[in-house]
């Protein structure tokens, strides 16, 4: 009885792995050998490989001088974004020729990260800062400055499905012989 019951799990995982998306990194390689324009490009459903987090310090409190003392609010407002890994996105634009802005947000073009091919990792398109520090870099996103807390090695991915196809053309020599 369990190895019927072992059995059928063991089917039903195999199925549902079957039907799951094999996602790939972009890389510089990819793109070139199937020479893909930029509208090639948009056309193309992409996810991110990590998880993305942004803050910013939106504001930080104010300051009130009353009978010539100043007297400080330390109230912040903190704005986070956060992408989670397998988030779709599409491309926007390209600011240069191996760059791609992808945008996450449904509602808003400006919101959008820039990616491009790091030659220490093959040419895998990574997620772009102004800076890094260890593992916190800078970006800007819908016009404003984040710090992005992450790793700086988050990809974009693409389902890609490669097949071959191939025309044979076969024939027999008979061979030749002297005469």
């Amino acid at each position: 009885m369990h190895i019927k019951i072992f059995s059928l799990a063991i089917l039903v995982l195999m199925s549902l792995s079957a039907c799951s998306k094999k996602l790939s990194v972009l890389d510089q390689r990819t793109k070139d050998n199937y020479n893909w324009s930029l509208q090639d490009l948009k056309r193309i459903q992409f996810y991110l490989s990590e998880d993305i987090r942004l803050k910013r310090i939106a504001s930080s409190g104010d300051t009130e001088i009353k009978n010539g003392k100043v007297k400080v609010t330390k109230d912040r407002m903190i704005d986070e974004v956060v992408i989670e890994r397998g988030t779709p996105g599409v491309v926007i634009f390209s600011p240069k020729r191996d760059k791609l802005a992808i945008s996450f947000d449904p509602d808003d073009d400006s919101k959008y990260l820039i990616f491009g091919p790091n030659p220490k990792l093959g040419g895998q398109y990574v997620l772009l800062a102004s800076s890094w520090k260890k593992h916190r870099g800078v970006v800007t996103y819908g016009g404003e400055r984040y710090r992005l807390i992450g790793s700086p090695y988050t990809k974009i991915l693409l389902d890609i499905k490669k097949s071959e196809k191939s025309n044979t053309s076969s024939r027999r020599v008979k061979g030749r012989e002297i005469k």
